[in-house]
C-alpha cells in the first residue's frame, strides 16, 4: 500500500487531496483546501501553505506526491505568486523527504477523464466515480485529488513498461 498526496497549489487556495493505492485500486481517505488569509502579503501567506501541507504531511505519512505544475498565464504576476505558493508545498514535502512528481494540467486530465482537453467539471465528476465518492468535493479538492490519480497512473504506466522491458530483453538473449 502506498499513501499518495495530491496538490493543486494557488496562493489563496491550496487543494490537497490524499490516496491509498493498493495494487490498481485506488481508495479515498481525505481532500480539503488550505485558504491563506486574503488580507496577509505573499510571504505570509507562503508560510500558511508551508504550514498547512507540513500538517498534512504529519497527519497522512504520505510516501509519495504529484503537484501540478504551474501553467502560463495571462497575467505573469498571477504566474509568479502560483509558482511560489509551489515551492512553499514543494518545500514542506521535501523536508519530509518524500519525492515529488510534477504534472502539466493536460497529463491530468488525459489520466483521470481520457483526453488533456476535459473541463473542470468533468474532472470532478471522474475522480468521484474513479473514487466511488457520494459527495462532489470542492473544486480545489477535487482537482488534487485528480493529480493524485495522476501520479498513480504514470507510475503504474511506468512500472509496467519496466516489466515490458525486462521480457524483451530476455527473448533477445
Amino acid at each position: 500500500m502506498t499513501v499518495v498526496l495530491g496538490i493543486d497549489p494557488g496562493s489563496r487556495i491550496t487543494g490537497y487531496g490524499v490516496i491509498e493505492v493498493n495494487g490498481s485500486k485506488s481508495t479515498y481517505i481525505d481532500s480539503g483546501c488550505i485558504r491563506t488569509d486574503t488580507n496577509a502579503e505573499l510571504p505570509e501567506r507562503l508560510g500558511q501553505i508551508f504550514s498547512g501541507i507540513d500538517e498534512i504531511v504529519r497527519l497522512f505519512l504520505p510516501q509519495e506526491v504529484g503537484i501540478e505544475q504551474v501553467f502560463m498565464a495571462k497575467n505573469a504576476d498571477s504566474a509568479l505568486k502560483l509558482g511560489q505558493a509551489r515551492g512553499a508545498a514543494i518545500v514542506a514535502c521535501t523536508t519530509h523527504r518524500i519525492p515529488v512528481s510534477e504534472y502539466s494540467a493536460r497529463q491530468i486530465k488525459q489520466a483521470v477523464v481520457g483526453t488533456g482537453a476535459a473541463q473542470k467539471e468533468q474532472v470532478q465528476l471522474m475522480v468521484c466515480h474513479l473514487l466511488k465518492l457520494d459527495k462532489t468535493p470542492q473544486a480545489d479538492a477535487a482537482d488534487a485529488l485528480g493529480v493524485a490519480l495522476c501520479h498513480t497512473h504514470m507510475q503504474q504506466s511506468l512500472i509496467r513498461m519496466a516489466g515490458a522491458q525486462k521480457v524483451r530483453r530476455r527473448r533477445l538473449r
